[in-house]
C-alpha cells in the first residue's frame, strides 16, 4: 500500500446521471443510496451537482439533493459540487446552507462554481447571461458576506449568519487566482491535462492568502477513475460517459447514459469518434495495482490534499465495485 494513497481522503461527487431508458427520479433515488454505500466505503465527503435542462443529468437543485443525501447517512460530509453561484442570489445560496448546516451541524460543504447556464435558452430562463461569471469574485465575497454579517444592506441572512459553512471554488482557469485572493480551499481537474492541473495548483500555492476559512492552500483534484478486475473491464466504465460526452460536442446536448455494448456498435462519424477516444484517453483507469502506480504519481506529483472522484456510468453494480476497489488502495 502506498503511504501517500493511505493519507490521502478520497471523496465522490456524483452528478445523478440518467440513464438510458429510465426516468430522472431513478437517477436522484439512486443518488440517495449510492451515498449510503460510499459512506460505508469510508469516503470523506459527497457531493452532488448543479445542471439546468439538460436530459443526462437529473441533478438539477443540489442543496435540495444534499438535504435527501444528508439524511440518509450518518457521518460522511455532505455538499455541492457546485452551486453555480451566477446562477443565484447570494443571499438565497447562503440561506440554503445556513438551514442545510442547522439541520446536520459540521457535515455541510459549500462547492461554488462560476458557470452560468449550458444554453441560450437556460441563461433566458435564470435571468442570466454569460457575462454574469465575470463578477465571481465579487459573487463569493457577498455569499461569505452573509455568513460574516457584514452586508453592507444591513438585512441579516438567518439561520446563516454566524455559522461556519467551509467554501470551496471549483477552479476553471482564472478561478485558482479567485480562490487564492478569497484565501479558500481549491478544486481542480481534470486529471486528463496533468500540465493545465499543474498550472493552476501552482498558480493557486503561490498567490493564497491566509483567510478566516482556511490558513493555507487546501487543493482537491478531481476526475474519472475507474477501477476494475481487468484493463478492459475498466475501459468499459468509461465508454457510455465518453461517448455521451462526444454527443454533445457533436449535437449541443448531453443525453442520457447508454449501456457500453450499445455504444459499441454504433456507427459514428470521424468527428464523433475523435471525441469519443479523447473521452477514454488520459483517464485513471484499469487493475487496482495500475490504478494505485498512477494515482500515487499525480499525488506525488501534485501533492494534492484530497482526491475527488467523479466517475459515472450506465451499469452501477460496475461503479459501485469500482468504488470500492478504489478504497481497497487505502487499507
Amino acid at each position: 500500500m502506498s503511504s501517500v494513497i493511505a493519507t490521502t481522503p478520497f471523496s465522490v461527487l456524483d452528478r445523478s446521471r440518467t440513464r438510458e431508458g429510465r426516468p430522472a427520479a431513478e437517477a436522484l433515488r439512486d443518488t440517495v443510496r449510492f451515498a449510503r454505500e460510499i459512506e460505508e466505503l469510508g469516503y470523506h465527503r459527497f457531493w452532488v451537482s448543479e445542471h439546468h435542462a439538460v436530459p443526462g443529468v437529473a441533478g438539477s437543485a443540489p442543496t435540495v439533493l444534499a438535504a435527501a443525501v444528508a439524511s440518509a447517512t450518518r457521518s460522511i460530509r455532505v455538499g455541492t459540487g457546485g452551486v453555480m453561484l451566477p446562477n443565484h442570489q447570494p443571499l438565497v445560496v447562503a440561506e440554503q446552507f445556513g438551514v442545510l448546516e442547522s439541520l446536520f451541524p459540521g457535515r455541510i460543504d459549500m462547492g461554488l462554481g462560476r458557470s452560468v447556464g449550458f444554453t441560450t435558452g437556460v441563461r433566458k430562463a435564470l435571468g442570466r447571461d454569460k457575462d454574469d461569471a465575470d463578477d465571481f469574485a465579487g459573487q463569493l465575497d457577498e455569499l461569505l458576506g452573509w455568513f460574516r454579517g457584514t452586508s453592507p444592506t444591513g438585512a441579516h441572512a438567518r439561520p446563516s449568519e454566524g455559522l461556519s459553512v467551509p467554501p470551496f471554488v471549483l477552479a476553471m482557469g482564472e478561478g485558482a487566482d479567485i480562490a487564492a485572493r478569497a484565501g479558500l480551499p481549491m478544486v481542480v481537474g481534470d486529471l486528463r491535462n496533468r500540465e493545465k492541473m499543474q498550472r493552476g495548483i501552482d498558480r493557486y500555492r503561490t498567490a493564497f492568502r491566509p483567510s478566516p476559512w482556511a490558513a493555507e492552500p487546501y487543493v482537491v483534484i478531481s476526475g474519472t477513475i475507474a477501477v476494475a478486475a481487468t484493463p478492459e473491464a475498466a475501459r468499459q466504465l468509461l465508454v457510455p460517459e465518453a461517448w455521451s460526452m462526444a454527443y454533445s460536442r457533436t449535437h449541443g446536448t448531453f443525453p442520457p447514459l447508454p449501456p457500453a455494448e450499445r455504444v459499441e456498435r454504433l456507427p459514428m462519424t470521424d468527428k464523433e469518434f475523435g471525441f469519443y477516444e479523447a473521452g477514454l484517453s488520459g483517464q485513471l483507469a484499469g487493475t487496482e495495482e495500475q490504478v494505485a502506480h498512477e494515482l500515487e504519481t499525480v499525488l506525488k506529483e501534485t501533492a494534492a490534499d484530497e482526491v475527488l472522484v467523479t466517475t459515472s456510468t450506465y451499469d452501477r453494480e460496475a461503479l459501485l465495485d469500482s468504488y470500492r476497489r478504489l478504497a481497497s488502495l487505502r487499507a
